[in-house]
C-alpha cells in the first residue's frame, strides 16, 4: 500500500485526475523498478493497482492497494524468480523511491503550470510557499506498508472480488439516520483499531461521500509489469509455464516435505516445496477471521 501525506490533500482535491494519475505511475514504476534490481529480487513482477481516496471517517486519504504475485519473471525469461525476503521487497527503500518518484512528477506538473492551486490551495500559487512544502515533505518517510497473502489463491480471489469495488462506505457500517443526523460505524486506527461511532450532520456526511467520486472514466484499477493488458495473456502462459519448471525440481536438503498427494497451488515461500493441506476453512468460518483493510 503506497499512502501521500495528508499536507498533498489540498492539491488533490481540484487535481483529482492528474494527482491520482501520478500516484498510480509512481507506485507502479517504484515497484517494478526496485523488484528489477538484483540487490532485491532481479525479476519482472505483476502488479494490480486499486485506487482508494477514503479513511474510516470518510475524510480524504488517497493511497493506492498493490496486489503482486509473489516472485516475477528473470530477465532472460526462462525462470521464476521467488523473493529472498519474507516481505517481498524492503519497504524503506520502496518508501524512499517512491516520495522521489511523486515528489519529482508533483514538481514536472506545477513547473508545467498544469496544477490548479485555489480555495485551500491557493498559498501553493506561491512558488516558493510550493518549493517550502516540497521540501519539507522530502524530509518525512511516507507510509508504505506490505504484508502477506489471506490464505491461498481462491482466499485471495474472494478477498479482492469484494475488495475492489467499495464505495467510500459500505451500508452495513450505517447505523441511523436520525434528526438531520447521520450515524456510522468506524475504525480508528490512530489509536489501535478501535471501533467506535461517529454522528454527522446529513450535509457533512454528503460532503464527506462526494469527496471520493472520481473523475468522468477514470480508471481507478489498472495492471503493470506483466500483467499489463496487451500482453497479459501471453505474460501469464509463461509464468505457469515457469512456475511449473520451478516446482517439478528437487527440494534442496533440509527444506519441506513433500508429501505424495501433493498440492499443485500451495509452495513453500522460501523453499519452493508443494505445502501439505491440514484444514479447509468454509467461507463462513474464514469471514470470522478475515483481516479488514484500514480503508
Amino acid at each position: 500500500m503506497f499512502t501521500v501525506p495528508h499536507e498533498l490533500n489540498v492539491l488533490a482535491l481540484d487535481n483529482a485526475r492528474l494527482f491520482y494519475d501520478l500516484l498510480f505511475t509512481a507506485s507502479a514504476k517504484t515497484s517494478l523498478e526496485i523488484a528489477a534490481d538484483p540487490k532485491h529480487l532481479g525479476a519482472k513482477i505483476g502488479v494490480i493497482s486499486i485506487l482508494h481516496t477514503w479513511g474510516q471517517n470518510l475524510l480524504l486519504h488517497p493511497h493506492i492497494h498493490c496486489a503482486i504475485p509473489a516472485g516475477g519473471i528473470s530477465p532472460d525469461q526462462r525462470r521464476w524468480i521467488r523473493p529472498r525476503y519474507p516481505f517481498f521487497l524492503p519497504v524503506k527503500i520502496l518508501s524512499r523511491v517512491f516520495r522521489g518518484k511523486f515528489l519529482a512528477g508533483l514538481k514536472r506538473l506545477y513547473r508545467d503550470k498544469k496544477l490548479y492551486c485555489a480555495g485551500p490551495a491557493t498559498g501553493l500559487a506561491d512558488s516558493t510557499q510550493f518549493s517550502k512544502l516540497i521540501r519539507r515533505l522530502h524530509h518525512n518517510d511516507w507510509v508504505v506498508y506490505a504484508k502477506p497473502a489471506i490464505g491461498g489463491p481462491l482466499q485471495v480471489l474472494r478477498y479482492l472480488g469484494r475488495y475492489t469495488h467499495r464505495v467510500a462506505i459500505s451500508n452495513h457500517r450505517l447505523l441511523a439516520f436520525e434528526q438531520e443526523r447521520v450515524t456510522f460505524r468506524w475504525k480508528n486506527y490512530a489509536h489501535g483499531g478501535k471501533q467506535g461511532q461517529m454522528t454527522l450532520v446529513a450535509t457533512e456526511f454528503l460532503r464527506r461521500f462526494f469527496l471520493h467520486v472520481l473523475p468522468k472514466g477514470f480508471v481507478r484499477i489498472r495492471h503493470f509489469g506483466f500483467l499489463v493488458n496487451r500482453a497479459r495473456a501471453s505474460n501469464l502462459v509463461l509464468c505457469r509455464q515457469l512456475l511449473a519448471s520451478n516446482s517439478s525440481a528437487p527440494a534442496e536438503t533440509g527444506t519441506c516435505q513433500i508429501p505424495s498427494e501433493s498440492s499443485t497451488l500451495w509452495h513453500c515461500p522460501r523453499c519452493g516445496a508443494a505445502m501439505i493441506m491440514i484444514r479447509r476453512f468454509t467461507a463462513a468460518e474464514f469471514s470470522t477471521c478475515a483481516y479488514y483493510d484500514s480503508s
